[in-house]
C-alpha cells in the first residue's frame, strides 16, 4: 500500500473516530425517551424514537430557502465558529430524535402545537425532549428586561464585554456604537441582534448574574420545569428548553404588545447614535406577506448544537395557536415543517373545507403580493422611461443649442469673410478704375 493511501485511511479512520465521539454525549437524550409517555389520542405526532437507529429520514420538499444576510443571521454557517467544540450534528440529530416517526414526516427534531388560550395541545414530537435552544433565548431575555421596568429611552453603549469570542457570530454593531435600550431589544428580538442582547443583560440591575439568575426565576414561575439559562443571548449549548417549554414562554410573551410587536417588525431603519442602519426580519414568513400566515410573535434561532428552531404565535382557522420547532436541519426543513403544521392544525379544527379556504387564502395572498411587485415594477420602469426621457430632451436641447451656436459661428465668419472679399474687391475696383484715369490723361 503507498503512504498517500495509508496516510487518507488513517483520516479516514480519525475523523470516524471523532463523530463517534460527539455522538456518544448526545446519546444520553435516550433515557428519557424510554420514560416518555405515550401521546394523548388526539394528537398529530408520535413522541417516541424509531427502535431502530439506522431507519431512513423521511425525505422533505423544502420550499424555497431563507434568505437572510449574514449579519442578521444567528452566527456564522461555518462549523469552526457556529460550534468551536467541535460537533458535526445538532444533539437530537445525534440522539436519533429526527428519526420518530409521525404522520406529517417531520424534519424537526422536536414540535409542538398548542391552542394559547386553552393550552390543549394539537400536535406534539418529542414535546418533552431537553434540547438546546439558541436564540429563542432572546424572548425570556426581553421578557425579563419589560419587567425590570428600565428606561428604555436609557442610551447603552456596545462594548468589547458583548463581543461574542465564543462562536464569533457576526454584528453590525460595532464596539462604541450607542443605541437606546428600546433599540436594542427591537434589534434582538426581529434580527437576533446578539451583541445587543448581550447589553441588555449587561446592563440589568446587578449585571450579567443577576439577569440570568431573574430568566431562571421567571422560568420556574411560569412552569418551565425543564428549562435552564445561562446568558441572554442563546450563544451557549446551555441553554436549554423542551418545546413544551418554549410553548409556555411564548404564551406568556404573547400578552405583552411590545414583544409581539418588535418580534415581527418585517424592516426596521435602527437609530445607533447619530447613524442609521437598515435590518430586516430573522424570519421569512414575517417578510414575506404572500405565505398568508398571520403571526402576532415570532423568533427564530440557530447554532450547531440546537439546530434550526423556530417558535410563532398565530391565528389559525379563527384560533390563537403556539408552534414550537426545535432541532430542523435547514431554514427551509424549518419552513416546511411549519407548513404542514399549519395545515394539519386547520384540518383538525376546521376540516378540509378549512383546509380549502386556506389554499385560497394562500393563492389570493401570493396574488395580491404579485400584482403589487408588479405595480412597483411598473413605477420604476415609467420613472426609468421618463428620467429617460427628461435626459434625452436635455441632451437633445444641448445638441440643438451647440448646433445653433456652431451655425452662428459659422455664419458669422461667412459674413466676415464676405466683407473682406468687398473690400477686398472695391480695393481692386477702385485700383482699376485709377488706372484707366491715369492712362486716360496720358
Amino acid at each position: 500500500m503507498r503512504p498517500a493511501t495509508r496516510k487518507k485511511l488513517s483520516l479516514a479512520t480519525l475523523l470516524a473516530a471523532l463523530v463517534a465521539a460527539g455522538v456518544l454525549g448526545p446519546l444520553t437524550y435516550r433515557s428519557w425517551q424510554a420514560r416518555e409517555a405515550a401521546t394523548s389520542p388526539g394528537t398529530a405526532v408520535v413522541a417516541q424514537a424509531p427502535s431502530a437507529p439506522d431507519t431512513p429520514a423521511q425525505p422533505v420538499p423544502a420550499p424555497e430557502a431563507e434568505v437572510v444576510p449574514p449579519e442578521e443571521s444567528e452566527t456564522d454557517a461555518s462549523p469552526n465558529a457556529a460550534s468551536p467544540a467541535g460537533p458535526v450534528l445538532s444533539f437530537g440529530r445525534a440522539a436519533g430524535l429526527h428519526l420518530a416517526p409521525d404522520p406529517l414526516k417531520l424534519n424537526s427534531s422536536a414540535a409542538l402545537v398548542l391552542d394559547q388560550d386553552s393550552g390543549e395541545v394539537l400536535a406534539q414530537k418529542n414535546a418533552q425532549a431537553v434540547l438546546p435552544i439558541a436564540s429563542l433565548t432572546k424572548l425570556m431575555t426581553s421578557l425579563v428586561v419589560l419587567e425590570a421596568k428600565q428606561p428604555m429611552d436609557e442610551v447603552l453603549t456596545i462594548t468589547d464585554d458583548d463581543v461574542d469570542n465564543l462562536r464569533h457570530s457576526r454584528s453590525r454593531l460595532r464596539v462604541g456604537t450607542t443605541l437606546t435600550r428600546e433599540e436594542a431589544l427591537h434589534l434582538a428580538l426581529m434580527s437576533s441582534e446578539n451583541r445587543a442582547a448581550h447589553a441588555l443583560g449587561r446592563s440589568y440591575p446587578g449585571g450579567l448574574e443577576k439577569m440570568v439568575a431573574a430568566m431562571n426565576a421567571k422560568a420556574r414561575q411560569l412552569g418551565m420545569a425543564n428549562t435552564s439559562f445561562v446568558d441572554p443571548t442563546g450563544l451557549s449549548n446551555a441553554n436549554k428548553s423542551t418545546a413544551r417549554d418554549v410553548a409556555l414562554l411564548v404564551r406568556a410573551t404573547a400578552q405583552n404588545p411590545l414583544i409581539a410587536q418588535y418580534s415581527t417588525t418585517p424592516r426596521h431603519v435602527a437609530d445607533l447614535g447619530g447613524r442609521t442602519m437598515q435590518y430586516i426580519n430573522s424570519n421569512r414568513l414575517v417578510r414575506n406577506t404572500s405565505e398568508g400566515w398571520d403571526i402576532f410573535l415570532q423568533k427564530t434561532g440557530y447554532i450547531v448544537e440546537a439546530g434550526r428552531c423556530l417558535t410563532m404565535a398565530t391565528r389559525l382557522s379563527g384560533r390563537n395557536v403556539v408552534m414550537v420547532l426545535l432541532d430542523a436541519e435547514s431554514n427551509g426543513n424549518r419552513l416546511a415543517d411549519a407548513e404542514r403544521l399549519r395545515r394539519w392544525t386547520v384540518a383538525q379544527i376546521g376540516g378540509p373545507a378549512a383546509v380549502a379556504a386556506l389554499d385560497a387564502e394562500r393563492v389570493a395572498a401570493r396574488k395580491a403580493v404579485a400584482r403589487e411587485r408588479a405595480e412597483t415594477r411598473r413605477v420604476a420602469a415609467a420613472r426609468k422611461a421618463e428620467a429617460r426621457k427628461k435626459s434625452t430632451a436635455v441632451a437633445r436641447k444641448a445638441e440643438s443649442s451647440k448646433a445653433t451656436k456652431t451655425a452662428k459661428k459659422k455664419s458669422g465668419q461667412a459674413t466676415t469673410a464676405a466683407k473682406s472679399g468687398s473690400k477686398k474687391e472695391a480695393g481692386r475696383v477702385k485700383q482699376t478704375f485709377a488706372s484707366g484715369k491715369d492712362s486716360n490723361r496720358s
